[in-house]
């Protein structure tokens, strides 16, 4: 009889616990919703706010860290695009004696000038000690026939003319600097002698790179 009595003064618990299930709340006792901290009307959810920024750091942080990997790893082998840039070769039979050929090496223009015996001998017999940036005809060409010569003024970086000038070598039309047929400033405001880029003379072909 005492665990009959048991068994039905247990029987209003369920009934309650039950009753509690199926409230609003959200969980069956209802305590955890009770304990929650609600937020003020108007209050800004910081928490998400927080969530968001720590995400958006970290993958900003991980594309930073891909992007140097790719770039160093493409740096350690060059593309053959990069490859051909490199060098160029041109073909120097169809050039005339007293002319100049203008090219492309790197983006570059690239003067070919087909030296006569009388601007040799003009270029050799000229006093370097006079020059604003001292330097032999013969230091500047591995031929004495050929000269090869970076076509970017050493002033501002315009192009000059071929066969202009005072002194028949080239004429920058920007600033008025005058370089004589060894590509060396001769007047004006350019500071240096044109630029020679490295190349290489194989009987009619040149290798410039």
């Amino acid at each position: 009889m005492a665990s009959s009595s048991s068994k039905r003064a247990a029987a209003p618990a369920v009934s309650g616990f039950s009753s509690l299930a199926n409230t609003n709340y959200g969980s069956t006792d209802g305590l955890f919703e009770k304990d929650r901290i609600k937020k003020a009307p108007g209050e800004s959810n910081t928490r998400d706010f927080t969530y968001f920024m720590l995400g958006g750091g970290r993958f900003i942080y991980a594309s930073t860290a891909r992007l140097a990997l790719i770039k160093f790893v493409a740096s350690m082998s060059a593309s053959a695009d990069v490859l051909a840039l490199a060098s160029a070769e041109f073909d120097t039979s169809g050039i005339p004696e007293g002319t100049t050929l203008t090219v492309k090496w790197r983006g570059k223009p690239v003067f070919i000038r087909h030296r006569n015996a009388d601007e040799i001998a003009k270029e050799e017999a000229v006093s370097v000690s006079s020059l604003p940036d001292p330097q032999a005809d013969a230091d500047r060409r591995q031929d004495a026939k050929w000269l090869v010569v970076l076509g970017i003024c050493t002033h501002l970086g315009c192009v000059p003319i071929s066969g202009a000038g005072d002194y028949g070598g080239w004429f920058c039309p920007c600033h008025g600097s005058h370089y004589d047929a060894s590509g060396r400033i001769r007047k004006g405001p350019a500071p240096a002698n044109l630029e020679i880029p490295p190349y290489k003379l194989d009987g009619d072909k040149l290798i410039v790179g």
